[in-house]
């Protein structure tokens, strides 16, 4: 049966099947946490808000605030002990697709998410100590993680279009579907929790990802082309060409770059963005658990589905701005301002009613992820696309892992007397992204035009010839 070279159906059911859950554990390690704390049943209301019914306890204040800070730090744990792992397994897999082949990225972190969904499945169904969830995750970052799978889909859709504005389209309409799906999952998990327990959600995201791995391993088409395994094997030195390849495919994507300041700068602005962004985001939903606002799980559910409305949004926002010819810095630079505002807005909301309201400003948040993506992708050649995606997954889930543990544990700190202060902190970092923005603007705001070296067919001579001389690159 011949594959398809569609990428996109994967993604979407990837992030329909992580968000069906995603909005589900914090909720499920908050009541949890409050059963083991309180000694009480965690208290359900079909009301807005839970707050108004338990507001007459001397002491409900002190449990929210001491649930809160430990929740939280059950967040830090799991981020701290499962990024390693994870970081070092999205930098080989990813650098190692440029000849080993773009699947392998995709389907070992979705045998990874299967193995955590299934673990969850088992601590709530069986109510085992949730700590287990901790190693459940260090388990699972073993096979690489969210940035390990984006990575291998963006070097995927890199070798599938060679025009820049097709690539910068087709890169947004990725984070487009992963927000669109993202928003039915999350508008559905309130209902879903509400009507069947936290089991059923579990059951049914394991299901869907089941399918993935049917769709990823029968049906998608590879797009890196190998030569016959006995076409290279001489005295074992594929195997040793191959981890010279992983180790150093990123050191030759910067030394063979001729334009390196260029690089760097947009990676910092990548970096620095993503460490602001993803940190305010991720503990929304503890802010909405807490007082005064004490959002339901269907109101959470809400709040979820509009929060991932800004993928779509951002599509159409870099659609528009790209067929209008405006700059791609402009439109990073409207990006990180929608950021900025919407954050401010979040730190001093304190009713239902202004929680949404300030999820408004921030629309087109998303919009600098798959502009700058393409802006850096247009500087290296075709040949260098896995190790530029392996090198920016793992600048981005080192970012975003450090990110929320960062976060977490100033949360922690500061729930007690200003819990809207880690989105303040959120829109205060903004400042470093926007000061590259303005240094590559001031160092003329071009990106060189893109390289369109055309892509190489392995056929393992690279080996041989530097096997002969270990001054050769690895690759041409």
């Amino acid at each position: 049966m011949k594959g398809l070279f569609l990428v996109e159906p994967v993604v979407a059911l990837y992030a329909f099947s992580s968000f069906l859950i995603y909005p589900l554990v914090q909720q499920y390690v908050y009541r949890r946490l409050w059963q083991e704390l309180t000694n009480t049943s965690y208290p359900i209301s079909d009301n807005a808000s839970r707050c108004a019914e338990n507001s007459s306890a001397s002491n409900h204040s002190s449990y929210y605030k001491e649930v809160q800070r430990q929740a939280s730090l059950f967040s830090l744990y799991t981020e701290l002990f499962s990024t390693i792992p994870s970081l070092v397994v999205t930098l080989m897999l990813v650098a190692y697709s440029d000849r080993g082949g773009r699947k392998i990225t995709i389907i070992t972190p979705l045998i990874g998410t299967l193995i955590y969904t299934l673990s969850f499945l088992a601590v709530s169904y069986f109510e085992l100590n949730i700590y287990f969830l901790i190693g459940a995750s260090i388990l699972s970052s073993l096979f690489g993680g969210l940035g390990t799978f984006l990575g291998g889909c963006f070097a995927y859709i890199a070798d599938l279009c060679e025009d820049g504005h097709q690539k910068t389209l087709r890169m947004a309409g990725v984070d487009m579907m992963i927000g669109l799906l993202s928003g039915v999952a999350s508008i559905s998990t309130g209902y879903f929790l509400r009507a069947a327990g936290f089991n059923w959600p579990f059951v049914t995201s394991a299901l869907f990802q089941c399918l993935i791995l049917f769709y990823a391993i029968f049906i998608l088409e590879e797009t890196v082309k190998k030569a016959p395994t006995d076409a290279i094997i001489l005295d074992g030195a594929p195997q040793r060409s191959a981890m010279k390849q992983m180790l150093y495919g990123v050191y030759h994507m910067f030394a063979g770059a001729s334009h390196r300041s260029h690089l760097v700068l947009l990676m910092l602005i990548f970096t620095s963005f993503s460490f602001a962004y993803v940190g305010g985001v991720s503990l929304i939903t503890l802010y909405e658990l807490n007082e005064p606002l004490c959002w339901t799980e269907i109101l959470i559910g809400y709040g979820s589905a509009l929060s991932t409305t800004v993928f779509l949004t951002s599509f159409v926002g870099v659609s528009a701005f790209t067929y209008c010819g405006v700059p791609q810095l402009l439109i990073v630079l409207m990006g990180i301002l929608s950021v900025v505002s919407g954050m401010v807005l979040l730190a001093f909301t304190k009713t239902t009613v202004m929680m949404f309201i300030a999820r408004v400003p921030m629309l087109l948040s998303i919009m600098p992820f798959p502009v700058l993506r393409s802006m850096i992708s247009k500087i290296i050649s075709k040949s260098e696309q896995g190790a530029l995606f392996a090198c920016l997954s793992f600048l981005e889930s080192l970012t975003n892992n450090v990110s929320i543990a960062v976060f977490s544990s100033v949360y922690a700190a500061t729930v007690a007397w200003y819990s809207g202060f880690i989105f303040t902190l959120a829109a205060g970092l903004c400042v470093i992204p926007l000061f590259f923005l303005g240094v590559v603007g001031l160092m003329g705001g071009g990106v060189p035009k893109e390289i369109n070296n055309p892509e190489p067919v392995y056929s393992g001579e690279e080996d041989l010839v530097e096997d002969q001389n270990d001054n050769s690159p690895l690759l041409s």
